[in-house]
């Protein structure tokens, strides 16, 4: 397993170590201030098929003000850890700290069930037989939810993680563990880079000698292609790795593939008498089908791979998903811009440079 940007890997082992399994269930009373309240209230015996669970009481005004409580909770419930699809850590309305998550097919199907035959009751969030949240079902919730409550960022964090991993049914054995640090990091990421720019510059002169002034044009389309990338990780906070490096490198390629399309096309119109206004609008009509097609049947490829993919597999696919969404972008209305303004300078029966 592979942890990129992660600085602390012992705290990464005591969250995989952890058996914490989500669990909501309906709240059925409380809270209590201690337990020996709820069984006065209960006259000594607990209802069937419920169960007394510890849990906190957060203050609205002052979180960190929280004391301990008891629920009255049901032994069943609606889903479990099983059923989670993804978990991440996000913030709500408010800007506090959450885990957002999204539950399967099957799972979400039998949450609906539940919140639909129990609205305007308590709901139960409980993690590792303690009660963490409590909220009251307003209507009937499908296949996404949120954990809320008195977190901080790192403790959403390690939350979704565990969420993410679930109950582990064995425990773990180390067999090795390896840091990789700043240096030999930094050394391994200068060398995908140095490869990714050699590559970049090799297909920019080689755009510039087979398509003469129009090459310009692709050059540029790449060039944007590629800003658009690095700032969809830099705002993100992508961790560069090297297999992300990797799908830079063939969004430069997809995106060379799409210019050559639509360029052999344009040439391909003029050679039939067409001019050169007619050629380009022919030329990009005509190739937008099969850019489209190839675009998006590797963009499929990417998704099937983030979804299945481990950590490494996963930074390759978002590099070429987006990559390949801006390549759409530059390659067809950029490029197109390009080729109209140069147009509009042509004096009449001037040739097209491509």
């Amino acid at each position: 397993m592979q942890l990129p940007g992660v600085d602390d890997p012992a705290r990464v082992k005591e969250i995989m170590q952890s058996t914490a399994m989500l669990e909501i269930r309906q709240a059925v009373k409380g809270p209590y201030p201690s337990e020996q309240a709820a069984m006065q209230d209960n006259a000594g015996v607990l209802p069937p098929d419920t169960v007394l669970m510890k849990g906190t009481s957060q203050h609205a005004q002052n979180p960190e003000e929280s004391t301990e409580v008891y629920w009255l909770i049901s032994r069943s419930s609606a889903v479990s850890g099983a059923d989670l699809r993804s978990a991440d850590a996000g913030r709500d309305e408010n800007g506090r700290a959450d885990v957002n998550f999204t539950l399967t097919g099957d799972g979400g199907r039998r949450f609906a069930a539940f919140t639909a035959a129990h609205v305007g009751d308590k709901l139960a969030v409980v993690l590792d037989n303690k009660v963490k949240s409590v909220a009251t079902i307003q209507e009937q919730i499908h296949d996404q939810g949120r954990i809320t409550g008195s977190f901080s960022p790192e403790e959403t964090q390690d939350l979704a993680l565990t969420l993410r991993s679930g109950a582990l049914p064995a425990g773990i054995k180390y067999l090795q563990e390896v840091t990789v640090g700043p240096s030999l990091g930094a050394d391994s990421i200068r060398q995908g880079v140095r490869a990714a720019v050699i590559g970049m510059v090799a297909v920019l002169i080689f755009m510039l000698f087979y398509y003469h002034a129009a090459g310009i044009n692709a050059d540029l389309g790449l060039i944007l292609n590629l800003v658009i990338l690095l700032g969809f990780l830099g705002y993100s906070g992508a961790t560069l790795t090297l297999p992300g490096i990797a799908g830079v490198i063939l969004t430069v390629g997809m995106g060379v593939d799409s210019n050559v399309l639509i360029f052999e096309r344009i040439r391909e119109e003029l050679r039939h008498g067409k001019t050169p206004s007619s050629a380009v609008e022919q030329g990009f009509a005509h190739a937008w089908t099969t850019i489209i097609d190839t675009h998006v049947t590797t963009i499929v490829s990417a998704v099937i791979l983030f979804l299945f993919g481990t950590g490494p597999v996963k930074g390759f696919a978002v590099t070429l998903s987006f990559g390949l969404a801006a390549n759409l972008f530059t390659a067809v209305f950029v490029s197109r811009v390009i080729f109209e303004f140069i147009l509009s300078r042509h004096q009449r029966g001037e040739p097209l440079s491509i």
